[in-house]
């Protein structure tokens, strides 16, 4: 990582987004930077785009991958949940025994991967619980909090809204609209997913619209953050676009190209 900003010197923050296990890529993502940014995500159940990778396959193998992201693509949850419950009776032990060995693997190899400083929240595949464990002296964890960051304020919400696909961190829009209103008005509003703006919430290639903040929204057009930074959504129809004077960015590719996304000011 770069020195600690000093004087007038620019600062230059690097941020990632749904890391779904790419630990090579993120002990490389913060070179250059004053800090790393982490929006959550860092754990790998299916890879919609190489159903090989995961802890389902591990568990399940590619055929079964296969099967249940085609009746996911396809709308089909109720028929993915029975068709999961079936390979799951068949494992023998406890299932959430069984997740949380396999999610413990990857944290422990993510989050040696972090460079210091690191800030991070949570995404909706995430295991809260465990980042206590795991996270080192050099990474802050924020939910609904907020940290200064080069002379700018950075509010950090984590999690997802509750969808049918029932992922470990989804909460009520109750609750997620409470943790927005914790952060106040910041610099940069930093969260995993995007507001429910359709261009931002739209996967092309899992072809269905992902769940947005409403309240997410809301807040932007109120408090007029410089950016709206967020991930989630893998491949939306808009990366990039503003929503009055708060430009909006997804930051959500870094497990397919182990790039982050700069900013600098």
């Amino acid at each position: 990582m770069a020195p600690t900003p000093a004087g007038n010197r620019r600062t230059r923050i690097h941020v990632v987004s749904d890391v779904h296990g790419n630990a090579r890529d993120l002990a490389r993502a913060g070179d250059g930077a004053d800090a790393l940014v982490c929006l959550g995500d860092l754990v790998l159940f299916l890879d919609y785009a190489d159903h090989s990778r995961g802890i389902f396959p591990d568990l399940f193998g590619v055929e079964n991958a296969d099967r249940i992201v085609a009746l996911r693509t396809a709308r089909r949850y109720e028929e993915a949940r029975k068709f999961g419950a079936r390979l799951w009776a068949g494992v023998g032990e406890d299932r959430a025994a069984v997740i949380e060995q396999a999610v413990r693997k990857q944290y422990a190899e993510l989050f040696a991967a972090f460079p210091t400083p690191t800030y991070a929240t949570y995404g909706n595949v995430d295991m809260p619980p465990l980042w206590r464990e795991y996270a080192g002296p050099g990474t802050t964890v924020l939910d609904g909090e907020r940290v200064e960051i080069g002379g700018w304020v950075f509010g950090f919400v984590g999690g997802g809204l509750r969808t049918p696909m029932r992922t470990p961190y989804e909460i009520s829009d109750e609750e997620y609209a409470a943790k927005i209103k914790a952060v106040g008005e910041v610099d940069v509003l930093c969260t995993h997913i995007p507001p429910e703006v359709p261009e931002l919430v739209y996967d092309t290639v899992a072809r269905r619209f992902e769940r947005g903040s409403r309240a997410l929204l809301d807040v932007i057009r109120r408090t007029r953050p410089r950016y709206s930074l967020f991930g989630h959504v893998h491949q939306p129809l808009v990366r990039r676009m503003r929503i009055g004077a708060t430009e909006c960015v997804n930051v959500g590719h870094f497990a397919g190209t182990g790039r982050p996304w700069a900013l600098e000011w």
